[in-house]
């Protein structure tokens, strides 16, 4: 039985519950292929880092569901769960290249809330002193 290696990804309000396997360089997400579900270059790219930076494209396939936020924030949510996949499949190998990188550090910023008695969350109403 081969194993297979699940971890999590968050970004903003973007889930990424990832599962790697030995395999040819696959990539699912919601059951749709990469390039079908980011449409956008600059976003396959952001997926594809952890696999550039440890030199491991085409060695394993990852199936993904991807809920919440938007795709900016899918697509770094999913570079971080096969980040810290690859790197439960050989720590030695594949850590000091990737925290390097710096794709083991979960981004903390989250959207702040909107207060009572103003539009946003720092925006304020117009003063009018008169």
């Amino acid at each position: 039985m081969e194993s297979i290696i699940n971890a999590l990804g968050r970004r903003k309000s973007a889930v990424a519950r990832v599962y790697v396997k030995a395999g040819k360089g696959e990539i699912l997400i919601n059951g749709r292929d990469l390039k079908d579900y980011f449409k956008e270059e600059t976003l396959q790219y952001i997926v594809e880092q952890p696999f550039e930076v440890t030199g491991t494209a085409g060695m394993f396939d990852v199936k993904v569901n991807l809920v919440g936020g938007g795709i900016k924030g899918q697509a770094e949510a999913l570079r971080l769960g096969i980040s810290r996949a690859l790197c439960e499949a050989n720590k030695e190998a594949y850590r000091p290249a990737l925290k390097a990188a710096g794709f083991l550090t979960r981004d903390p910023r989250e959207v702040e809330r909107k207060k009572p008695g103003q539009p946003g969350a720092r925006r304020r109403f117009q003063f009018s002193k008169r």
